[in-house]
């Protein structure tokens, strides 16, 4: 046991865990606030943020606070974020994911993005839930339109099955995400919910969602009701 040990005192029984596992699991709070900070602050946006009509009709909301991008030529991509899918009783607690992928292009500097990307119909959810997921390659994704509504919306970003936007300085906009993957962070999850958890079974509603997810998914909540429109 010198990994884990027990320890009585009086008629309670407390848990000590090795300073590593609060690191991660401080780590994995993080995440999931900056995932509420970073939605809050998009739909706040005045007239420049996701169409709150667009989020009404989305099945789930994937979130990748602070993106990491560098690039000379050929650019590059990573970073960690969240998954959360609508259930019966609103939206689910979250999954963790990470996002990784290069582009080809005339890029330079370095530096991080807000990431935001909308389900918009089922079939997008069930290619997403995959274990690894192209963006563009599995299910079309267009760059999303901005403002408070989704009239400037086309109709080919209508019927997109993913919506996907981006953040840094201080400019939100629809983004092209072609060619970046997309997946569970499943040691992350086990972290998370238990060594057992599944991403399919986490946003189908299986697990409850802790309290660092609370703020999440009240704003979720808020912004777009139970049921889709």
């Amino acid at each position: 046991m010198n990994q884990l040990f027990a320890c009585a005192v009086l008629a309670g029984c407390f848990v000590i865990l090795p300073a590593h596992a609060f690191d991660k699991l401080e780590d994995h709070n993080k995440r999931f606030m900056e995932a509420g900070s970073v939605l809050t602050e998009v739909m706040e946006a005045p007239d420049n943020g996701i169409p709150q009509d667009l989020l009404e009709r989305a099945h789930c909301v994937a979130i990748v606070p602070g993106l990491k991008r560098v690039g000379f030529i050929v650019g590059a991509k990573y970073g960690k974020g969240v998954l959360t899918c609508r259930t019966a009783d609103g939206w689910s607690a979250p999954s963790t994911i990470r996002i990784e992928g290069g582009s080809i292009g005339f890029q330079i500097g370095a530096g991080e993005t807000d990431l935001v990307l909308l389900v918009m119909n089922e079939r997008g959810k069930e290619k997403l839930l995959d274990d690894k997921f192209t963006v563009g390659g599995d299910a079309s994704v267009m760059g999303g339109p901005v403002g408070r509504s989704a009239s400037a919306a086309t109709d080919a970003q209508l019927h997109a099955e993913m919506l996907s936007y981006s953040r840094a300085r201080g400019i939100f906009a629809g983004v092209s995400l072609e060619g970046a993957t997309l997946r569970p962070d499943t040691d992350d999850n086990h972290d998370v919910y238990g060594p057992d958890a599944r991403q399919s079974e986490i946003v189908n509603g299986k697990y409850k969602p802790t309290a660092a997810a609370a703020s999440l998914l009240r704003d979720l909540n808020s912004y777009s009701p139970s049921e889709k429109k």
